[in-house]
């Protein structure tokens, strides 16, 4: 009675339904058996073995009746054995229980016994044997050759069996063909096993042909059908993006699993049979179907199926694929569009539809761009100039005969969007060429094509179409449709469609610039609200047919000539979502009222508390119901939904309310009482009790586990015996009252609201025996928290056996899963119970163990932990320290990657369980959990962590330091004590009329602000002269002073109130700075006034134009026709050629060739008779400094490349520009070094350029010459290489220059003192005197009419001091009339200066003066011979100019007059007057000059 009863209880625990009588009766039924087995027991050690001898031996000296004794109870355990194996039976079959819970290890399949050859005679049987093993339990199947037995195929040949885990078969009646290689394939879900045996059939001698056949296999042809397959590991939901590519793989196992003969598998997208091609690729075999979609769109999104056709039927499995938008090309644009297709495929015509894409945050689509590109071009055109905002568009003037493609883009606020998915090749032909063709079967077996041209006879002109119609009706086109005519005629043909408003007859031809070849037109230019009627005539090169008749009215946006308007459909209706597991909801919801030829619908989902919308599918879902996946667990979303078709997205139906993913409560029983506790340990034992330990559940079930239960049995025996009847609430418990030396087991249960749960597997048998040990006991209860890639948390519980010492610390090993190389990861023992473990190897296995320290040693190693893989749970976040942004708290707070009905967070400080704690406060909300500190101090220091109860291990941890915990008690002091932030503090300007204006800016300010202006200590009101205001929105507060005077030195303060958060700010306005304020206040009061009358909007600046005229200019304002504008030079008025125009609102002064004489003080005066104004510009200094750097960077940049010049005197190099004048900053270089002016190198220039002259120049000027001209900001350099042959021709031609200038120097002239034209009357004399030179003395002659003349009474000729040459004619007649000359020259060359002489008589009137003569007569006096050079005697018309052309500068003829001082040929005598010279070295040879750049 004893035992019934302690096993009652236990059903009662295990919510068994079996019934006490149905146990007793299979209880009854196993012990009628006569057979009785011993049980089997766990292995023992030696010790054990010979303690159990002992034992043994003792009951066996009590005698028969003792022995009998044991007999019963034997019987009697085993009874209780067959009661608890039938419960534990019913209490399986009542509890399902997860693969991951099953204490079976998953194996593949291994042959123990394997199949062995066998050589029999002939018609004899033959038996083949193996015995296989594998968990789950292999399935076995048998092949002759390669091909399957199939006992069907032969009955009573062959028989299979399977007894116990041993497979055989048998071969009755061998013959000779039987003779082969048999294999025996065992498979699982985890691998395949074979094993091989030749089987050879004999025939006895003479009976036949030799009975061997060798072991070649029968080739039998096998359908794919036939085989068997079965899927394994399958693809699950997946998600993809545009662009990318994924692969949807699932695993299978095939039976015979042979190379050439893969299984028939089939891929389904949304119930469509896909095929194999650039966009899908399928391959199946080597264990695996796989479908790869290298290009994904939004078109592969749906429901994918793959279907294995099989020997019993076939084996299908589905996931959804979720395809999502590629980056947008401009942000905002929409998605691209998708299901591009053409319809209604004609020789010139196709129409293109679509389907619209989801908007979830972006702006409304406003149509769609399609665009075609031609087979075998790369090149796309943009078929609509406007976007369609239709999800179809009629294509034509398309090329008959050709193929082309087509792509859609969507049009939005922000951009366009991607293109779409391109359609395959469409070809433009003529749809009705197909009708008009006849096919003739002759004898079943001849076609015969006769076209309907042939059966017309000869047909020229064409009839009429017929049945003209619209076929499409839209708000922006109208497709026109008709019946080709019959007969049309061999003739090409095409249409002419005209129009005509309804009942006015007015025909207006609509396609003229169009061939039209296909019975279809899109008509684009119709007005709204009008109707139209549409004929068509057909035409060919023979003529035009009559008019078809008219179609019925049409108009634009309707549909069908109904009164019902094309629109999107309505919006959805109710949307209810409901759990479905923990990443997925299932949303269904109520059609549209009006479905409107509807596409399909879009999902969109919202977390809670964030205001964003997510698309849940791409690709409009034709039912009201879906699933929603990828979803976060514990999370709470908001879906709607939108309907759509052809003309775009209805409106968003209403939201539904809110939902937590969390698997449905149906998916969740097999966990409605708590799994079975693990990991038994002796903690502790004293002879006469044992303390336990172990770990709990892995799953609580459905609510939190409350109790644990306890069994324990003598190792030897088979009956449990409760330990506790009422709950232990810890993982650890004390069993009093057991034996010493004696062994024992023990198994636990645990128990929540659902019952109690299975029970835990026994655990090893523990002897009770005292520990006398000094060493510490063993640690327990090893968890982990924190499990990253590279570190986790170990946390363990304190032995609880402590040995001769407290324990002082602890010692923790670690080793890789499955290696029993443990390395110790703490040098010195740590004190407390927790460590962290950094250096792992991310996705690597460990175990850990921990070894208790105290002061007589280290005390034995715990269990092993469970095997953990350092690997981050996805979405792990790590605790977040911050400070409530309303209330100032300082708080920890995690949200939770992962998380259930039944899980709680549980917080820790230094990984001791803070619980109910006055200092902190933990609340949860959602899958977020804070602990918020009540009065944070020093005392709150440490390492927090928190865990996440019934989940994956989800758990963090957060280290608050001094540093962190200070920075967050400030951030909460300002939130608790607030104070209105503010942009500036308070600052002041000075407006317009010398307005004072104060101001400050906060960041944010609420309509409800309060403030107050205080000045020395008062409080300012808006009042005269004062106001006061402020700006929400943009924060700012000022107070406007109209009247600023020394009255107003002092403090400023503003005050404000927000809410809770005020702030001041001051502004000290005293001393200097009150000052500066005050003279800049007057100035704009003054500029005020001023600004009145005639004034200068901009005074007086320069600028600089290209050609370096410097512009004085100003802006002037508030003129009119009568102001006046005067120019003035230090004080010297200016008058410009052009007046200056005070109307265009802008005047100028140029200065040309600006120099230092231009410096001084301009000044511009504007005035009329409502006041003057003036402004002043001095041009000095810094001003004049900057002057002449901006006309050097232009004429720098302007400048030419260098010129070379050769003169008499040197070489010389020139740089033209645009303009040039010595305060230019200009520097010439030889050979990098610096060049001054000298009497060897002379420095100078012209308006137009810049020179350097070598003079006498030697080899040691050779070398390169740079001239720099540099304006303050950059340099502009230009170099000259005067060296080789550029220095040689240059040195030549300077040497012949030199030498003509010596000659031109020296040679004869005559220097001054001749007139050209002398006019005298009868018996006057006449002297022509005039001064020579030349060096040696030249010759003198003197000639009349070309006659040289010889000195006489009446001609005298006289040659002084060789340089004073005369001719007196006394007494003058008109025979001395004529043309005079004198010629003077030397060996170096002379000169010839002719004299006009006419001689009147008296009376007579005097002659009209020739060109350059004088107009009175000379003097009848006849002067004296000049005594000096310096003083020739001029007794008739004065001479030219005294300047010849022959002494000017080598210089091209262009180059105005320098202003300079340029070198010329120093001489000791005047220069000439005029002649023409003796034939001399011609001076114009000069060294080639290229012309100005």
């Amino acid at each position: 009675m004893e035992c019934v009863c302690c096993k009652q209880q236990t059903a009662v625990r295990k919510s068994s339904s079996t019934s006490v009588s149905q146990v007793h009766a299979q209880a009854t039924e196993a012990m009628a058996e006569q057979a009785y087995t011993i049980p089997v027991f766990r292995q023992r050690t030696a010790d054990e073995g010979t303690e159990e001898y002992l034992r043994v031996s003792t009951n066996v000296e009590k005698g028969l009746t003792v022995i009998q004794d044991e007999i019963h109870r034997m019987r009697m355990a085993t009874k209780a054995q067959v009661e608890s194996l039938a419960i534990q039976r019913e209490v399986k079959s009542m509890m399902y229980r997860r693969a991951d819970l099953t204490d079976e290890i998953p194996k593949m399949p291994d042959f123990l016994v394997a199949l062995r050859p066998h050589t029999v005679w002939e018609k004899t049987p033959v038996r083949l044997f193996c015995t296989v093993q594998g968990n789950p339990r292999p399935i076995v199947k048998w092949y002759k050759g390669g091909v399957p037995v199939d006992p069907l195929s032969a009955p009573g040949k062959y028989k299979m069996e399977n007894k116990y885990g041993v497979h055989g078969l048998i071969i009755s009646r061998c013959v000779v063909s039987d003779t082969a290689e048999y294999s025996a394939v065992a498979t699982n879900q985890h691998g395949t096993a074979t094993s091989k045996a030749t089987v050879t059939v004999k025939r006895p001698s003479g009976a036949g042909e030799s009975s061997y056949l060798g072991l070649v296999p029968r080739l039998t042809q096998i359908h794919p059908s036939k085989l068997e397959v079965s899927l394994l590991d399958r693809f699950s939901v997946s998600f993809g993006v545009e662009g990318g590519s994924i692969s949807l793989v699932c695993s299978m196992v095939v039976v015979p699993d042979l190379p050439n003969l893969p299984p028939l598998v089939q891929w389904f997208r949304d119930d469509k049979l896909l095929t194999p091609g650039q966009l899908a690729e399928m391959t199946a075999g080597g264990g695996a179907a796989r479908l790869t979609l290298p290009h994904l769109a939004k078109d592969d999104e749906g429901l994918y199926t793959l279907r294995i056709f099989t020997q019993d039927g076939t084996a299908e499995h589905s996931a959804y694929l979720f395809v999502s938008d590629a980056a947008p090309s401009v942000a905002g644009a929409p998605g691209a569009p998708m299901s591009v297709k053409a319809y209604d495929v004609n020789a010139d015509y196709v129409l293109v539809a679509w389907k619209p894409p989801n908007t979830v945050n972006e702006a409304p689509i406003t149509g769609y761009f399609v665009d075609r590109r031609e087979a075998g071009s790369d090149a796309w055109v943009q078929c609509n100039d406007a976007p369609v905002k239709v999800c179809k568009y009629p294509v034509h003037g398309l090329k008959e005969g050709r193929s082309y493609h087509f792509r859609v883009r969507a049009v939005n606020a922000a951009g366009v969007s991607r293109p779409s998915r391109e359609t395959g090749r469409v070809t433009a032909l003529d749809a009705a060429e197909d009708e008009r063709l006849q096919v003739i079967k002759i004898e079943g077996k001849y076609d015969v094509v006769i076209k309907q041209d042939d059966l017309e006879g000869h047909v020229t002109i064409p009839l009429a179409p017929t049945d003209v119609h619209a076929s499409e009706v839209l708000r922006s086109y109208v497709v026109l449709s008709w019946t080709p005519p019959s007969p049309r005629g061999r003739a090409p043909l095409c249409y002419v469609i005209e129009k005509c408003l309804a009942g006015t007859g007015a025909w207006q031809r609509i396609n003229a610039a169009v061939a039209l070849h296909s019975p279809r037109f899109p008509v684009f230019d119709l007005q709204d609200g009008l109707k139209y009627e549409f004929r068509v005539y057909s035409v060919n090169r023979h003529g035009a047919s009559g008019p078809s008749e008219p179609s019925g009215p049409v108009q634009k946006g309707e549909e069908d000539g109904k009164d019902h308007v094309i629109s999107a459909p309505s919006a959805p209706g109710q949307v209810v979502s409901t759990r479905n597991t923990k990443s997925s909801v299932f949303v269904q919801w109520e059609p549209p009222k009006h479905l409107n030829n509807l596409v399909g619908y879009y999902i969109d989902g919202r977390a809670a508390g964030t205001k964003d919308w997510f698309p849940c599918n791409h690709k409009p879902f034709k039912h009201c119901r879906f699933v929603v996946h990828g979803l976060t667990p514990g999370e709470s979303y908001t879906f709607r939904v939108q309907a759509a078709n052809v003309f775009g997205l209805s409106e968003e139906s209403q939201e539904s309310s809110p939902i937590s993913v969390e698997p449905a409560l149906g998916l969740g029983v097999e966990y409605a009482s708590p799994s079975a506790p693990f990991g038994i340990t002796l903690l502790s034992c004293d002879g006469s009790s044992m303390t336990l330990a172990w770990k709990s559940p892995k799953h609580c079930g459905g609510s939190k586990v409350t109790a644990y239960y306890l069994d324990h049995r003598h190792a030897d025996a088979l009956l449990w015996r409760e330990v506790n009847q009422e709950a232990v609430r810890e993982e650890h418990c004390s069993v009093d009252n057991l034996t010493e030396g004696t062994f024992y087991e023990f198994k636990i249960q645990a128990a929540n609201m659902a019952g109690v749960g299975v029970a835990s597997a026994p655990s090893a048998p523990l002897k009770c025996e005292a520990w006398t040990m000094e060493e510490p006991g063993p640690a327990y209860d090893l968890s982990f928290s924190e499990v990253r890639g590279r570190s986790l948390v170990l946390l363990w519980k304190a032995p609880v056996y402590t040995g001769a010492g407290p324990v002082t610390g602890y010692l923790v090993d670690m080793a890789k899963k499955g290696s029993s190389e443990f390395i110790t990861l703490t040098q010195e023992a740590e004190s407390h119970r927790y460590l962290q473990v950094s250096g792992l190897e991310e996705g690597e296995t460990y175990v850990f163990r921990v070894r208790s320290v105290n002061s007589r040693g280290v005390g034995r190693p715990s269990d092993l932990s469970e095997p953990v893989c350092a690997k981050a749970l996805p979405g792990t976040q790590e605790i977040v320290a911050g400070v409530d942004e309303v209330t100032g708290d300082v708080f920890l707070s995690l949200e939770a990657c992962e998380i259930c009905e039944t899980s709680k967070f549980v917080w820790s400080k230094n990984y001791k369980a803070i619980g109910d704690c006055p200092r902190v406060v933990v609340t949860e909300t959602g899958r977020s959990s804070r602990m918020t500190f009540t009065n944070p101090d020093k005392d709150d220091l440490g390492r927090y962590s928190v865990a996440v109860t019934d989940t994956d291990g989800v758990s963090s941890s957060q280290t608050l330091t001094e540093d962190a915990l200070n920075a967050m008690l400030e951030l909460s002091y300002a939130i608790r004590h607030p104070v209105v932030p503010l942009k500036h503090g308070l600052n002041y300007e000075i407006l317009e009329k010398g307005h004072v204006r104060f101001w400050l800016q906060a960041v944010k300010l609420s309509p409800a602000v309060s403030y107050r202006f205080i000045v020395n200590d008062k409080e300012v009101k808006t009042g005269e002269g004062i106001k006061i205001s402020h700006d929400v929105a943009t924060g700012v507060i000022q107070m406007t002073v109209d009247h600023f005077t020394r009255a107003n030195e002092g403090t400023y303060t503003v005050q404000i109130h927000d809410g809770k958060a005020k702030t001041q700010s001051s502004l000290v306005l005293v001393g200097d700075v009150f000052k500066v304020a005050l003279k800049e206040a007057e100035f704009q009061r003054k500029e005020h006034i001023r600004k009145q009358g005639p004034h200068f909007s901009e005074y007086l600046y320069f600028t600089v134009r290209d050609d370096c005229t410097v512009m004085l200019a100003c802006k002037v304002a508030n003129v009119k026709k009568e102001t006046s504008f005067h120019w003035y030079k230090e004080d010297d008025e200016i008058v410009p050629e052009t007046p200056p125009n005070v109307m265009s609102g802008a005047c100028a002064l140029p200065i040309p060739l600006f120099s230092r004489k231009d410096q001084g003080v301009f000044k511009a005066v504007l005035s009329d008779d409502r006041g003057k104004d003036t402004s002043l510009f001095d041009i000095s200094g810094n001003v004049f400094d900057n002057i002449i750097n901006a006309i050097a960077q232009i004429a720098g940049a302007s400048a030419s490349e260098l010129v070379l010049q050769c003169t008499p005197e040197g070489i010389r190099l020139q740089c033209y520009m645009n303009y040039y004048t010595e305060e230019m900053k200009t520097v010439w270089k030889h050979k990098e070094s610096k060049i001054a002016s000298s009497e060897k190198m002379r420095i100078g220039g012209t308006a137009e350029m810049a020179w350097m002259q070598i003079c006498d120049p030697s080899d040691k000027e050779k070398g390169s010459y740079t001239i720099e001209v540099s304006d303050g900001v950059q340099t502009h350099a230009r170099t000259f290489d005067l060296s080789g042959q550029a220095y040689t021709d240059a040195y030549e031609e300077y040497l012949r220059l030199k030498a003509a200038a010596f000659a031109e120097k020296n040679r004869g002239r005559v220097v001054g003192g001749l007139p050209d034209v002398v006019t005298i009357m009868e018996e006057k004399s006449l002297s022509l005197t005039c001064t020579v030179w030349g060096e040696p003395t030249p010759e003198v002659s003197w000639f009349k009419n070309e006659q040289e003349v010889a000195s006489t009474e009446h001609t005298k000729v006289t040659f002084e001091g060789g340089k004073f040459a005369s001719m007196v004619i006394t007494k003058v007649t008109p025979d001395d009339s004529g043309k005079y000359s004198i010629n003077v020259r030397n060996k170096y060359g002379g000169e010839f200066v002719e004299i006009t002489v006419s001689v009147y008589k008296h009376g007579e009137k005097l002659p009209e003066p020739k060109l350059g003569q004088p107009k009175a007569p000379a003097a009848a006096a006849t002067p004296a011979p000049p005594k000096s050079p310096a003083t020739p005697t001029k007794t008739a018309t004065p001479s030219k100019s005294q300047t010849p052309a022959s002494m000017k500068s080598p210089t091209p003829a262009s180059t105005p007059v320098p202003k300079s001082p340029t070198p010329t040929p120093k001489s000791p005598t005047p220069t000439q007057s005029r002649g023409v010279k003796s034939p001399t070295p011609t001076r114009s040879m000069k060294s080639p000059t290229p012309p100005r750049k």
